[in-house]
């Protein structure tokens, strides 16, 4: 698929990547830690995978819940596979806060306060996200 935006992406702020699947970074300022687990083979559904395929992508959309909440300790995390737009199989890793500004809406509803009412998290949020990744996934690899 070469006009697919997942299969060739121009900007990816890599965390983490093996052959099967990667985990990016989504630059929000509204969302520090909100991330996607891309599948790196253009699929539409999740039931397109076989059965091992579809637990080995949901270990590592697990996984980045697990280090989000422990980096972050958010209020809630949303899991999202949506794929309307880009029908390229991918989840989104949300922290959510009781203060954000959708909360406790989804964050594509219209917002409930303005922009910028988060505090920004202390830290490297990204690159401690990437090497509890690392840790828990094993080292990047193609």
């Amino acid at each position: 698929m070469t006009s697919c935006p997942l299969c060739l992406p121009d900007h990816e702020s890599l965390l983490w990547r093996d052959a099967f699947c990667r985990v990016v970074w989504v630059d929000d300022a509204d969302y520090p830690g909100f991330c996607r687990v891309i599948l790196n083979a253009h699929v539409r559904e999740m039931t397109d995978l076989p059965a091992p395929d579809r637990c080995r992508l949901m270990d590592v959309v697990f996984t980045v819940e697990a280090v989000v909440r422990e980096v972050l300790a958010p209020t809630k995390i949303n899991l999202a596979s949506l794929g309307n737009v880009v029908p390229h199989l991918h989840w989104h890793v949300i922290p959510r806060f009781a203060d954000d500004r959708h909360f406790p809406d989804a964050i594509w509803a219209p917002p409930r306060r303005a922009a910028g009412c988060r505090p920004t998290p202390p830290g490297d949020v990204r690159a401690e996200l990437a090497t509890l990744l690392r840790q828990r996934l094993g080292p990047p690899r193609e």
